[in-house]
């Protein structure tokens, strides 16, 4: 640690900062903050190139605890809405949810120490070029390593680009991971430019480059072909307080829930753009196609037979099949409990009939359950308070109205490959329910709003997006959504969207592009290994 100059931890947390401005911190991401992300790693990547103390190339070791300082700052500073989550609305006491925030920037921040090491290791074998060559490839890699082994691919680089039509054209071919190997690679072009030694192509190449990015930042000026929509979708945003903010409340009886929910639904409010303004008006809505309840702690179980006859009927009256978020139950006498529990979304056809439901596949680590649940015995009264709620197994896809529709909950949109799975399986229109009350007010319901409309993009499908407390929305296959709902807000919106039908290749093919970076990362490395050292 001693061996390392002090500089190079300052450009180390110098690019933290920089990762941080491209994501939504409090509110949307204004445009000049995206284009940050196009240089957002160079001080990093320079860092790892410098030498130690005794003018000898960084070691692995020294490479990864730069990595990893970078990496706990970033997972703090961008996930810093775990302490309140716990805090504010799990009842969990101060100390111990700053203590979750901070060990879970600690495990992360792995990820980063790796990239760290690993960029060491191909340093010492090849030159600085060759090495910083390989970046966007060794980035995308963590990345996939990071979605698959600990299943929190949250913000990956490549979604600072998703309001940029002209790059999100890639999407559909390879995934958010595609992107992020994009601006991975000007950031090593930036970096591999400012090593250079010789001043005059240093600059020249430097000036190239930035009017490159330049360019490319340029798609977010570009709009992209209207799709026309056809069918209209109410989307009830229920605005129910959550965990210990919600038990402070006047009870809010289930009879009354029904009721003023049904009312909403069957009048729901339509947006209307007046001076760069959107007005909500409960002005006459065309016949909706679909209603949607969200994902919320409204109490409604899919064995209850009053739940099944209030949303039949709601079917029944408005003509038109209902998706509602619910806690599903399957009784199991052979199970401690005597049944077992599910996050689910239940379906109910225009005649009223219930006809089944989708069970949330991915499940919230710490919210619905207790990952390895047996290490952590000792912290019974910590852990009390989590749910313990069963996986799903299947991706299924209901036909409503003569249209496959995918459903899938909350957390799971974040999972590009598992989201494509109701594509494949048939899904002409996607519906995302979630309740991202828990996040309060803070950038979390903004950066999982543009992980959701990243797939819309990779799939080519309408993507119809219903939350408790906001933001609610209709994501249409260029991941835009003209109409955003106000937070906090409880009423019902018509929104317009289209079916679609046809795969693309990232449908078909899912992450292909980020396990061949992590192959040629592999194989590099192997060669580097094996390869005299260079001088």
């Amino acid at each position: 640690m001693k061996s390392i100059p002090p500089r190079l931890f300052f450009f180390s947390l110098l690019s933290t900062v920089l990762q941080l401005l491209p994501f939504p911190i409090a509110d949307p991401v204004s445009s000049w903050r995206r284009y940050i992300a196009w240089f957002c790693l160079v001080p990093l990547l320079y860092a790892l190139t410098r030498k130690d103390r005794q003018q000898r190339p960084l070691t692995v070791f020294q490479s990864a605890v730069i990595g990893y300082l970078c990496g706990i700052v970033w997972f703090m500073g961008n996930c810093y809405w775990i302490y309140q989550t716990m805090h504010i609305y799990g009842q969990i006491p101060e100390l111990v949810s700053f203590g979750i925030l901070i060990l879970f920037a600690l495990y992360l921040g792995l990820y980063y120490a790796l990239f760290g090491g690993i960029f060491a290791l191909l340093r010492r074998r090849l030159s600085i070029s060759q090495a910083l060559g390989i970046t966007p490839f060794l980035w995308v890699a963590i990345e996939l390593a990071r979605a698959r082994i600990t299943g929190f691919p949250w913000d990956l680089l490549g979604y600072t680009q998703v309001d940029n039509s002209l790059i999100t054209r890639l999407a559909p071919v390879g995934g958010v991971m595609l992107l992020s190997f994009l601006v991975a690679a000007i950031n090593a072009l930036f970096a591999i430019t400012l090593c250079e030694e010789q001043a005059k192509i240093h600059w020249l190449r430097f000036v190239v480059i930035l009017i490159g990015a330049s360019l490319l930042q340029a798609g977010m000026l570009v709009t992209p072909q209207q799709d026309i929509s056809t069918n209209t979708a109410v989307l009830l945003q229920e605005n129910l307080a959550v965990g210990a903010e919600g038990r402070d409340l006047k009870p809010f009886p289930i009879q009354e829930k029904y009721s003023q929910f049904t009312s909403l639904s069957l009048l729901p409010r339509v947006p209307v753009s007046k001076d760069a303004r959107t007005y909500w008006l409960p002005i006459a809505a065309p016949h909706p196609s679909l209603i949607v309840w969200p994902e919320a702690p409204a109490d409604f179980f899919t064995s209850d037979q009053v739940f099944r006859a209030e949303l039949g009927s709601l079917a029944r009256t408005a003509d038109a099949p209902v998706i509602a978020g619910s806690v599903g139950i399957d009784l199991d006498p052979a199970a401690a409990s005597g049944y077992h529990e599910f996050g689910s979304a239940a379906i109910f056809d225009p005649s009223g009939n219930y006809i089944g439901r989708y069970d949330k596949i991915h499940r919230v680590p710490w919210g619905e359950y207790v990952p390895y649940k047996q290490f952590f015995a000792f912290a019974g009264r910590l852990t009390s308070g989590v749910g313990d709620m069963e996986a799903g197994t299947e991706h299924k896809v209901f036909n409503l109205g003569g249209h496959p529709t995918g459903i899938f909950i909350c957390y799971e949109s974040i999972f590009g490959d598992e989201v494509r799975q109701f594509v494949l399986n048939g899904a002409q229109v996607l519906v995302n329910i979630s309740d991202d009350g828990w996040y309060g007010d803070s950038g979390a319901p903004w950066q999982h709003l543009d992980m959701a409309r990243m797939r819309a993009i990779e799939n080519d499908r309408w993507l119809l997006r219903d939350t408790n407390t906001g933001i609610t929305t209709a994501i249409d296959p260029h991941g835009r959504g003209d109409f955003l709902t106000p937070r906090h807000v409880r009423s019902a919106f018509a929104f317009a969207y289209s079916y679609r039908t046809g795969t693309t290749f990232y449908t078909q093919h899912g992450d292909w592009f980020a396990w061949l970076c992590t192959v040629i990362t592999l194989c590099v490395a192997s060669l580097a290994l094996i390869r005299k050292r260079t001088s």
